[in-house]
């Protein structure tokens, strides 16, 4: 395995030499509009991109999350609360009615304190939302990038 300094192939004055916001972007959908479905689904989602960007939540800074007309049952920010990110600053809103657009989505932008470079982040769109972002879905990633490297406290433990 590469050291740290030389990940990518980019040598440590490639990287910011201290941390920057970064936007980390998401996607799922929903199954039916209920309070249990949209925190699932919600959680998920959240599990996804904080493994796969290896986030801790002292170092985000706030995220903004919006839901499709017909998901209203409950604010998806409460999954964020119950995942222990009890600080930072959440804000919900409805998607703009697009005709044709794909039903029950939920999204996410994620403000994030990271050292990353940009082509490091790794947004996340799983379940129907796949449809919305095929590039960034996680079923492309795992077949194009070497596999997800263990969490600070997977490799503590």
């Amino acid at each position: 395995m590469q050291p740290e300094s030389e990940r990518n192939g980019h040598s440590p004055q490639d990287y910011p030499a201290y941390p920057v916001c970064r936007g980390v972007r998401g996607a799922t959908t929903c199954a039916e509009n209920t309070r249990e479905a949209i925190l699932g689904a919600t959680r998920e989602l959240l599990e996804q991109i904080i493994r796969r960007n290896d986030m801790r939540a002292e170092d985000v800074a706030s995220v903004f999350f919006t839901t499709t007309a017909d998901l209203d049952a409950e604010y998806p920010a409460l999954a964020s609360r119950q995942l222990g990110w009890l600080e930072t600053a959440l804000m919900c809103s409805q998607e703009m009615r697009v005709p044709g657009s794909l039903p029950m989505v939920i999204r996410v932008l994620v403000h994030w304190n990271t050292t990353k470079r940009l082509d490091e982040i790794q947004h996340v769109y799983i379940r129907g939302a796949v449809s919305l972002r095929p590039d960034r879905s996680i079923r492309n990633l795992e077949s194009e990038r070497e596999p997800v490297r263990a969490t600070r406290q997977e490799e503590q433990q």
